[in-house]
């Protein structure tokens, strides 16, 4: 697992390998300092920082991809991370894609966790994702471990107001006595699936936890999300958590579970791509 200070002493190896692209231009937060960040400037993923997940079972939301490791699917081109859905059979389901997690590799508790992304057109049927989970997952298992979602887009809802492009939700979930959440959604200014890349930001303490778009770019920006931690009365939310990122196609968040319904992959596959994720922490 990589620890604060390996994380630390990794981050300054790999900047100085990718300074003239990156270094320059990275937004720290007041107050913070860089603990851990892939900027994907290689020719493939890094192993010491993900695994791809790799299964077809629905994952508890009877979605309809089959998530495989295979460079079709998730690879790291021109800086990026891309994440790829394709429309065909694959292992008994019509469609795969990617889901990438730190767990055992990175893993934090608190800070500014940020990601920069340029989201497919969710169109209807795909659901990209940036979230967290609890490290202890594999031992007490969901909704026990705690999960934040960061961002979440395609719900049935955006697509009923035909604002898929800018409705979005963040939410928290929970196990203690019973699964329990906390979620809000908003209806953005503007629109994230626009081809550009955008922030999605989690500051995350042992107090609360806020979510904003953009706050690089709109420094006085609300959050669309926000939980004080106290108000529920649990501690899954403060101990240590690994990071995900996915693309799911269909399920019970879009209502889609149908492929043939899935209307984003008409025109051939989509992609999401990350230009980085980058965790920081408070300056001691």
């Amino acid at each position: 697992m990589l620890s604060a200070v390996a994380a630390l002493a990794s981050a300054a190896v790999m900047f100085s390998a990718c300074a003239s692209q990156k270094e320059d231009k990275m937004f720290i937060p007041e107050g913070y300092e860089l603990l851990w960040s892939d900027e994907f400037e290689g020719d493939s993923l890094n192993a010491a920082y993900w695994t791809p997940e790799q299964g077809g079972h629905g994952w508890g939301n009877n979605e309809l991809q089959y998530y495989t490791g295979r460079k079709d699917n998730v690879d790291v081109r021109d800086g990026k991370l891309v994440m790829r859905a394709v429309k065909e059979d694959y292992n008994g389901a019509p469609v795969t894609s990617a889901r990438l997690i730190t767990l055992g590799k990175v893993e934090f508790l608190y800070g500014y966790v940020v990601a920069s992304i340029k989201l497919p057109k969710t169109a209807d049927g795909l659901w990209p994702a940036f979230w967290m989970m609890g490290t202890d997952i594999r031992k007490i298992g969901w909704p026990n471990c705690g999960e934040t979602d960061i961002l979440e887009m395609g719900h049935s809802n955006g697509m009923k107001n035909g604002t898929q492009e800018q409705f979005l939700n963040g939410a928290c979930h929970w196990g203690v006595p019973h699964h329990q959440y906390y979620a809000h959604d908003i209806t953005n200014t503007y629109s994230v699936q626009d081809g550009e890349f955008h922030t999605f930001t989690c500051i995350w303490d042992e107090e609360h936890l806020a979510m904003y778009i953009d706050l690089e770019k709109y420094p006085d920006a609300e959050p669309y999300f926000e939980m004080k931690i106290e108000d529920f009365g649990n501690d899954e939310f403060r101990k240590e958590n690994f990071i995900l990122l996915n693309l799911a196609v269909g399920g019970n968040f879009p209502g889609i579970w149908d492929i043939n319904q899935v209307t984003a992959l008409k025109d051939g596959p989509a992609e999401m791509e990350v230009d980085y994720v980058r965790i920081f922490q408070k300056v001691k």
